[in-house]
């Protein structure tokens, strides 16, 4: 069997594994929640919400990436609290993401040795990022989210006005430049979980090592494709998501994944991209300033009095 075949061999398992302890998990937590509870509320996914996952991952297979403009049309649309948005993006676009993988890994020529290295850097990241996160408050995950938005975005711009090289002809890096990419996808999967999308810094990340832009494809889509049901079994464990809006991201994903990968295949995006720069950055301000609006959880312990004998 070959390195490719057998890394579509994983991919498959972690999948299969995932979708099983989504299930057992959302049996659990059924018996134990309320049913109006997010992540365990009753009822097919919404129009709304299968149409923001369609159009998201529609965009992100051409390379616009899905978290920012997901959270954008979540906060627009009042769809998910903003406490359970980090959770709700790894776990709805994990099915679309396991499929641009699979096509991108199919069609893009890249050194197995790099691409496993950094998928496996990923994949510890966002164990540990998912960790944190799942327990976060809901004024730390605006906070959190916030800057994690404006950093986005800009990286994003910094890509739009042609800021970063623009790599090389190389599949692959070898010693010290493979020991930095794998640091790098370490941190980004981390921050993945977050809510930062991983595709635009992953970009600059292979472009900045000297490598073909095109490798870029294969490298972010299967990392986020193996980290994505390790990060997001943690979100489901602690019930950390909604479960409506991330079955609409799912199933109105994948669709959008097809038509984009073997029927649009490439449009002129740099309109597009500016129009996500400038959402991104509404929806960064406007989570800051709801954090802000909240008071800070008091850092002083206050003893009541005695009761009187």
């Amino acid at each position: 069997m070959t390195p490719k075949a057998l890394l579509f061999l994983a991919l498959a398992i972690f999948f299969v594994v995932y979708l099983v302890a989504w299930v057992v998990y959302l049996g659990r937590a059924r018996r134990r929640l309320p049913e109006d509870d997010p992540a365990v509320e009753r009822g097919a996914p919404t129009p709304l919400h299968l149409a923001i996952g369609f159009v998201t991952n529609f965009f992100d297979t051409l390379g616009i990436g899905s978290f920012a403009t997901t959270t954008s049309m979540f906060r627009l649309k009042g769809v998910v609290p903003d406490r359970l948005i980090p959770g709700t993006l790894n776990v709805g676009h994990t099915a679309p993401t396991v499929a641009q993988a699979f096509i991108y890994i199919s069609i893009v020529a890249a050194d197995m040795s790099t691409l496993t290295a950094m998928i496996a850097a990923s994949v510890a990241g966002a164990w540990l990022g998912a960790g944190f996160v799942a327990s976060w408050s809901r004024r730390k995950v605006q906070i959190g989210m916030g800057v994690a938005l404006l950093v986005a975005a800009s990286l994003m711009l910094a890509t739009q006005l042609g800021l970063f090289p623009v790599g090389g002809e190389a599949i692959g890096v070898q010693g010290g430049r493979l020991g930095v990419g794998v640091f790098g996808n370490f941190a980004l999967g981390a921050l993945m979980t977050l809510g930062i999308g991983l595709y635009a810094p992953c970009m600059i990340l292979v472009s900045l090592l000297g490598m073909s832009p095109k490798v870029s494809f294969p490298i972010m889509m299967g990392s986020c494709a193996f980290l994505m049901p390790v990060g997001s079994m943690r979100f489901i464990r602690k019930d950390a998501y909604a479960l409506r809006p991330a079955l609409g991201l799912a199933l109105g994903g994948v669709p959008g994944v097809l038509l984009a990968a073997y029927i649009v295949k490439s449009l002129p995006l740099g309109a597009v991209r500016w129009l996500v720069i400038v959402v991104v950055v509404y929806t960064a301000v406007a989570m800051l300033r709801s954090a802000s609006a909240q008071p800070k959880p008091s850092s002083t312990i206050t003893i009541p009095p005695p009761e009187p004998r």
